[in-house]
């Protein structure tokens, strides 16, 4: 029955579902659908099923899918749909945040990891930059978003492969133009991600115009009114001023610091209406880019130049208006008060503007006094208030008629009306007040009036106080040491002892007032005393100690009982100096104290951090070793402040044998090293001399072995390898080179010899023509006493042809030199071009020592033809001369006219007194000259010979190396046979065995 229900639902149709496919399944068809379809429609198809996917499974599409989709944007860019749905399943599997739509929350990290997979092939970043060129929407904002991305997770990595790929700051940059917003607006977001922490980045970024087009962007948006696109464009100008002097000098010198003032034009506004979350942090940022530019961190000439310009321009003054201004978020207040501070901070100039800026209050009062008032008033935010006490630090810095004009208001002199109040007013009762922090800020800044100025230290010495009704007034100081003995509040412990600690510096008198209070020396002697573990009361400790070592040095012992010394050993028995100096140093030890001394703002965040300040923690580092000095030094070693002539000499003679002891063992170590690295070249010299030595008569074996080959198989083609590839062919070839260095050298000797001969030749043809025509003159004029002279005897005939006999066997024993000399040596030793022989060394060596005998041969024959030019200075007599030209003139009939010059300078220049002696001598020298002429020829004919044998020698070492290729080829196959058989079960036995 069941099997005839299920018959008719096959024949009606009715067939039973399939299962329900996975993700990942799915993931893998569609995977596999785009890589083996051909038609453009099946592959666009499934990069859409991957996109829709790839929220949902990014997990799945990203490991199976992401090579892919790379190779849809590098074959398929052309089509803009299959392109825009890769970019945008790229962008999912890369996102940093998880998407609703996934089943399982996906691990925070793995948008990182696909990024991380993504950027290992530097090709695929320069494939997303490019797809930037699209002007296309579906292109571009994709490949902005996948950039964006990929900066989020990688930046490090990602900055420096776009700082490397061609022109991609700049098409990232050509977006900021682009008129749809929404790309514009990622492409800040996209821009700001790149100019993290990258200053070349940063260069190119701002030379590519990106200040301009802010400016423009934010302009259009509404400056500080507009929303967040300006924020986004305050936060990419933050990243390329930042640390970077080269942009800021370019901001500066570009006018750009006039074009901050629209930002600050706040005063029509009406405090009713308020200020927008928006308008708030535009404004923030817009400070912190002038904070950025007046930073105490950069150069102090940057700053300077920047200060002066925000003044001119005006920036300044609307600085101080926002300051002033009614309606001001406090956030922006305490903002704009930490950039008024940096843009007065150490300038003269601004800070007297500074001094004359008003309150619109009613009275109106000093803007000075005004913060003052903030900062002592504890229902104040706490940022403001340390806010308010950096401004007065950076007014009063290198400051002193502020300074002056401070110490001023609180001296006893000084006349105040009734309505009015004072700086110093408020910092002595802020002093005294009951708020912790209030101390704390009061005596900080009260602290600031002294710093590098001596002066007023000992004007506030002057300052007096009334405490109570009926009561004689005390100094500042005595109230100060009073309350610091009374309190037990550690954050005004401390303010009050980093106060004495800079007026006591460098200011004896201060330090004599210090020491004449009776509870002063027995209060810090109790605190150096004490056990307490906690970590401010260690530190109140280490400045209570600081404190008395201030004291042992200023001392001009005035004061009985406390006189250098005796503090010294007060010091030594009541504390220990062990235990003095590991007070001491917990201070510079701990946290708060580094965090101080980094930078002149307060750093702090919580009231319960903070302890110590910027300036009081310089005045600490730099007299700490001189407290440490004081007390440390010993009775008999004298007095610290003038040392003795003797020990400063014994000291000076001491550091300078130091120096010259490390000196010379520089020296001694630098010469070790050198004798090292000598010693391992010499090794690795000898071993490759050794290696070059086994590796010629490696080639000779190999040599022989392979004319034994060829001579086997001769129609063998010869193959061409790589001789580099294995150390056997890099020596070959080295071999190879130094015998071509040694032809060339050889060719170009030859080259030059056949120079010098020929020269030679044509100078002894041109003076055995000038000689030639001067006797035919010479006979000329001599004719008519010559035809009275006879005709020669037949025994002058008989020794003329005597002569010519002599001539034929010269020139054969010439040509039987030739057929031995030089060339046929050379013959010997040079293969034809279808040899297959080697080149030996000896008969090279051979063929050249005959080219230099052939070479001393012809300066022999130049010797003899400079001997017969010396004869021709004797002139013959008249019958004598005509004997003579009879007979030239029958050795002209019979000779060849090439030597007929030589043989009359010949005969002529041995004619002597005697007819018989002259015409033998005559005929002995025209022979030699005639036989000087060939050999003078032969010679450039042997040259030219061996020219052509250095070309054969070139040529058949040319075959020599495809020998020895075609012999390294046949061991290959030998081995790889060898290898085949052996696979095969076949025994097959080694060569050597």
């Amino acid at each position: 029955m069941e099997l005839f229900k299920s018959g008719l639902k096959t024949v009606l149709g009715h067939s039973e579902p399939s299962p329900e496919l996975s993700g990942a399944e799915t993931v893998e068809r569609l995977v596999e659908r785009l890589r083996s379809s051909t038609l453009l429609e099946d592959r666009r198809d499934a990069c859409r099923g991957l996109k829709a996917m790839s929220k949902k499974f990014r997990v799945e599409v990203g490991a199976q899918a992401m090579n892919d989709l790379v190779e849809v944007l590098v074959n398929d860019s052309s089509d803009i749909e299959i392109a825009s749905y890769a970019l945008d399943a790229l962008c999912n599997i890369t996102c940093r945040e998880p998407f609703d739509e996934e089943e399982d929350i996906a691990h925070p990290e793995i948008g990182d990891q696909f990024t991380e997979i993504f950027i290992k092939s530097p090709e695929n970043v320069n494939l997303a930059v490019s797809m930037l060129a699209e002007y296309d929407f579906k292109i571009r904002f994709p490949s902005v978003k996948l950039i964006t991305n990929l900066l989020t997770n990688r930046p490090r990595e990602l900055q420096d492969l776009i700082l490397v790929a061609p022109m991609a700051v700049s098409k990232m940059m050509d977006l900021l133009n682009d008129p749809r917003e929404v790309i514009r607006n990622d492409a800040l977001i996209m821009l700001t991600q790149l100019t993290k922490g990258n200053a070349n980045i940063q260069k190119i970024v701002a030379f590519e115009g990106a200040f301009d087009r802010l400016y423009d962007v934010i302009v259009d948006e509404g400056t500080a009114e507009g929303g967040i696109v300006v924020e986004d464009c305050l936060l990419l100008m933050l990243n390329l001023l930042k640390n970077n002097a080269s942009n800021q000098s370019f901001f500066r010198e570009g006018s750009y610091i006039q074009k901050l003032t629209p930002f600050f034009r706040l005063a029509s506004e009406e405090p009713e209406v308020g200020w927008s979350a928006q308008k708030v942090s535009n404004v923030h940022y817009m400070l912190q880019v002038v904070r950025t530019l007046v930073s105490p961190s950069n150069p102090k000439q940057d700053t300077s130049a920047a200060q002066r310009v925000m003044h001119a321009c005006g920036l300044l003054t609307l600085l101080c208006e926002v300051l002033m201004a009614s309606g001001v978020p406090a956030d922006i207040l305490t903002e704009t008060i930490n950039a008024v501070s940096e843009v007065i901070r150490g300038s003269d100039v601004n800070q007297q503007f500074f001094a004359q800026v008003m309150a619109p209050s009613e009275p109106p009062r000093p803007a000075i006094v005004v913060l003052l008032m903030s900062m002592v008033n504890e229902k104040q935010p706490f940022v403001l208030r340390c806010a308010v006490l950096y401004c007065f630090q950076c007014y009063l810095f290198k400051n002193h008629h502020g300074q002056s004009a401070v110490v001023q208001t609180l001296l006893p002199s000084q006349t105040v009306e009734a309505s009015g109040i004072t700086a110093g007013q408020l910092l002595c009762g802020g002093l005294f007040s009951s708020d912790p922090l209030s101390n704390w800020f009061s005596a900080v800044a009260l602290s600031h009036a002294l710093v590098g100025n001596s002066e007023q230290r000992a004007q506030l010495l002057r300052v007096q106080l009334a405490t109570s009704v009926g009561n004689p007034p005390v100094s500042l100081l005595q109230q100060s040491v009073t309350i610091l003995q009374q309190t037990s509040r550690l954050q005004t412990r401390i303010g009050l002892l980093m106060l004495l600690g800079t007026w006591l510096a460098h200011c004896p008198a201060a330090v004599t007032q210090l020491l004449r209070i009776p509870s002063a020396v027995p209060y810090l002697m109790s605190q150096l005393n004490s056990n307490e573990s906690d970590d401010l009361e260690q530190l109140c400790q280490g400045v209570c100690a600081f404190i008395m070592g201030l004291c042992a040095i200023g001392t001009d012992n005035s004061v009985t009982n406390y006189t250098k010394d005796d503090l010294v050993m007060l010091i030594e028995r009541r504390v220990g100096v062990e235990t003095f100096l590991n007070k001491l140093g917990l201070v510079m030890k701990h946290e708060f104290y580094s965090r101080s001394l980094k930078h002149p703002q307060l750093s702090a965040r919580e009231p319960r951090q903070l302890v110590f300040e910027h300036e009081f923690c310089k005045l600490f580092k730099n007299l700490e070793g001189s407290v440490i000095k004081v007390v440390t030094l010993d009775d008999d070693e004298g007095d610290t402040q003038s040392p003795s002539p003797e020990t400063e000499n014994d000291s000076e003679m001491v550091q300078r044998y130091k120096q010259l002891i490390r000196t010379q063992d520089e020296e001694l170590a630098r010469l070790r090293s050198s004798l090292s690295v000598l010693e391992a070249q010499s090794e690795a010299r000898a071993l490759q001399i050794d290696e070059l030595t086994s590796s010629v008569e490696q080639l000779k074996d190999q040599n022989t072995l392979l004319r034994a080959q060829i001579s086997t198989d001769p129609d063998r083609p010869a193959p061409v390898i790589d001789t580099t590839a294995s150390p056997s062919g890099q020596k070959m070839s080295a071999l190879s080179e130094e015998h071509s260095q040694q032809m060339a050298a050889l060719s170009a000797d030859w080259e030059r010899r056949c120079e010098e001969l020929s020269a030679e030749n044509v100078r002894l043809q041109q003076l055995m023509e000038t000689q030639h025509q001067e006797w035919q003159q010479y006979f000329v004029q001599q004719q008519e006493q010559q035809q009275q002279q006879a005709a020669p005897d037949s025994s002058d005939s008989t020794e003329v042809n005597a002569l010519r006999h002599q001539v034929t066997d010269l020139q054969q024993q010439l040509a039987t030199l030739r057929l031995s000399g030089g060339v046929n040596g050379l013959a010997e030793v040079t293969p034809t071009s279808g040899s297959q022989t080697s080149i030996d060394s000896t008969q090279l060596s051979e063929a050249i020592k005959r080219a230099a005998e052939a070479e001393l041969e012809a300066s022999t024959l130049r010797q003899r033809v400079s001997e017969l030019e010396a004869q021709l200075s004797t002139a013959p007599s008249a019958a004598e001369l005509s004997q003579l030209r009879q007979r030239v003139a029958e050795f002209e009939t019979s000779s060849a006219p090439s030597i007929f010059p030589a043989s009359t300078a010949s005969v002529t220049t041995q004619a002597t007194s005697e007819v018989a002696p002259a015409a033998a001598a005559t005929s002995e020298a025209s022979e030699e000259l005639r036989k000087l002429h060939d050999k003078l020829s032969a010679q450039e004919k042997e040259l030219r010979e061996l020219r052509g044998a250095g070309e054969e020698l070139e040529e058949l070492r040319r075959e020599q190396e495809d020998l020895l290729v075609l012999l390294t080829d046949q061991e290959a196959r030998q081995e790889e046979y060898k290898k085949k058989l052996r696979q095969l079960g076949v025994e097959v036995e080694d060569d050597d065995d």
